[in-house]
């Protein structure tokens, strides 16, 4: 059987992070970051606030009632186990308490902290002496009061190791949920894998660590702090007021960051344009927006969303309109088997969005972004590949790696393989979108299934090859946008005409190469084009 191409590593981090950070990129990384921290510490803090007001007394219920300790301790360890982007996923349709952007997440944040801080109240309060228990119910202290004066001071210090921690887990899992909009450091993150950008990457997770840091250095000083049980110099009344200086600066820090978005974007009800979370989607959201702007319509940016969250956002009424492609719409979101004829695919999907979830479908924007199966290029120069065909008898000697959303569609992994006759000698990697091209260009697997239009095609030196067999059905970009909404804003409605037909494939690769091969930002490119084109 034939073998496979050699792998190859690239450079090591610190060269290419070395690259990364030349050409001015430091204002490239520190304009966006104040706002994501302002928003990662918001969550972060409200979260914590939640749990601590709601987990605190579970925990003193947990004490007093040992039938109940079993219940409120196993529900807690139960949220524990829930894989984060699920928990965000089944949050979503939930009314008050879902939805893409920060009430969300702050909700899932405060799940997962209630565990440690019903736990560490739960070991607190078993800790205090029996004796000074004794003590005060012979002063004739109530049961309320013997818990406020006496058992909760004494467990002041181990109940805060347990919000010590759960501050520490919410930090790490609110990077993720930049997957539902709610901002963060975690955006930064995704935008650096998705545009094989490390500078961002560090932009993102070294502020996001040294929060972590400061969250745990901080509620160290404060269990010292609040311990009536340590002998100080200075008076108890010194120390509670440290105590509170500090929770009112977190608090207001919070405040700053979840307020100031809602500030900027005044009274007027706003249009909130969603996208996806890869480069193309963030550039043609930020058009919709920009042009939005241009025409005085105020616009609130719901963008890096995962999956088909989009499409739930729209339905549920959460935002007004975002970019689509006819191919994931008809297999993805309508369950239809995969289509040939681009005009048949568009009519079928314009006809069940609008009887199904009351949207409007526009007309292609004037390109495709069908699924491009890639290898390295000096691979494929190399062997002299140009179709998918010529490359299946290399398969049994590859590794493959996929985004999650190619697996498991129809369209994709399982079609794609019986189409052509793939044989791989493993099983394919699974792995985020955005790390199947930093996994091929590293040499850690040999083909993978990515966007025709993504600029990191051309900046890593990527090949892609036919599809002979045509086996994917056509994904022309199109606008999908909300029937009442579009009555209500004469401005999108102008918006959506004008984009039919505007921008071309080439036109779409260029903006993808200059966010992912250049590194420049979505806005800034989208200002070009604009300009370019007299918008």
């Amino acid at each position: 059987m034939a073998r496979g191409p050699p792998r190859r590593r690239r450079g090591g981090v610190a060269e290419r992070l070395g690259g990364a950070l030349g050409g001015g990129a430091a204002e490239r990384l520190l304009a966006p970051l104040p706002g994501a921290l302002a928003e990662h510490l918001a969550l972060v803090a409200f979260a914590l606030a939640f749990a601590l007001a709601l987990g605190v007394p579970l925990g003193v219920l947990a004490e007093r009632r040992p039938r109940l300790r079993l219940a409120v301790v196993g529900a807690a360890n139960v949220v524990q186990t829930v894989p984060s982007l699920a928990l965000f996923g089944l949050l979503l349709p939930l009314p008050w308490v879902g939805g893409v952007g920060a009430r969300s997440a702050v909700v899932a944040l405060m799940l997962y902290a209630l565990l440690p801080v019903v736990r560490g109240t739960l070991a607190g309060l078993e800790s205090v002496d029996p004796g000074v228990r004794e003590a005060a119910l012979a002063l004739g202290m109530t049961g309320r009061q013997r818990l406020v004066r006496v058992e909760l001071p004494l467990a002041l210090p181990v109940l805060l190791s347990g919000a010590r921690v759960a501050a520490v887990t919410c930090v790490g899992v609110a990077t993720v949920a930049a997957a539902v909009g709610a901002g963060g450091l975690g955006a930064l993150i995704f935008r650096g894998l998705r545009s094989n950008d490390d500078a961002l990457l560090v932009a993102g997770a070294l502020p996001a660590a040294l929060l972590a840091l400061a969250f745990d250095l901080g509620f160290g000083a404060l269990a010292r702090a609040l311990d009536p049980r340590r002998r100080r110099p200075g008076p108890p009344r010194a120390r509670r007021r440290l105590a509170l200086a500090l929770g009112a600066a977190g608090l207001a820090a919070a405040a700053l960051g979840l307020l100031a978005p809602a500030a900027r974007r005044g009274g007027a009800p706003a249009i909130a344009v969603g996208a996806k979370d890869f480069t193309e989607q963030v550039l043609l959201g930020e058009l919709i927006a920009q042009l939005l702007e241009a025409e005085g319509a105020p616009v609130r940016r719901v963008f890096e969303l995962g999956g088909n969250l989009c499409h739930e956002a729209l339905v549920a009424g959460q935002i007004d309109v975002y970019p689509e492609y006819t191919g994931t719409a008809l297999t993805a979101i309508l369950g239809r088997p995969p289509g040939r004829d681009p005009i048949e695919v568009r009519a079928t999907v314009a006809r069940e969005y609008a009887a199904r979830f009351g949207a409007r479908v526009s007309g292609s924007l004037g390109f495709g972004n069908d699924f491009a199966i890639l290898v390295r290029g000096d691979d494929a120069r190399r062997l002299g590949l140009t179709t998918i065909s010529q490359a299946a008898p290399f398969a049994a000697g590859w590794r493959a790696g996929f985004g999650q959303d190619f697996v498991s569609r129809p369209d994709g992994y399982e079609g794609f393989v019986r189409a052509y006759g793939l044989r791989f000698g493993a099983p394919p990697r699974e792995m985020d979108l955005s790390l199947t091209y930093r996994a091929l260009a590293a040499g850690e697997v040999d083909l993978i299934a990515g966007n025709s239009t993504d600029g990191r095609i051309k900046a890593l030196d990527l090949a892609q090859l036919v599809d002979d067999r045509a086996f994917f059905p056509p994904y022309e970009a199109v606008l999908v946008a909300r029937e009442g909404s579009l009555a209500r804003s004469p401005a999108l409605a102008r918006v959506v005409a004008r984009l039919e037909g505007a921008i071309s494939v080439d036109e779409m690769r260029g903006l993808n190469g200059e966010v992912d091969g250049r590194k420049r930002a979505p806005a800034e490119v989208v200002r070009e084009l604009r300009r370019r084109k007299g918008w």
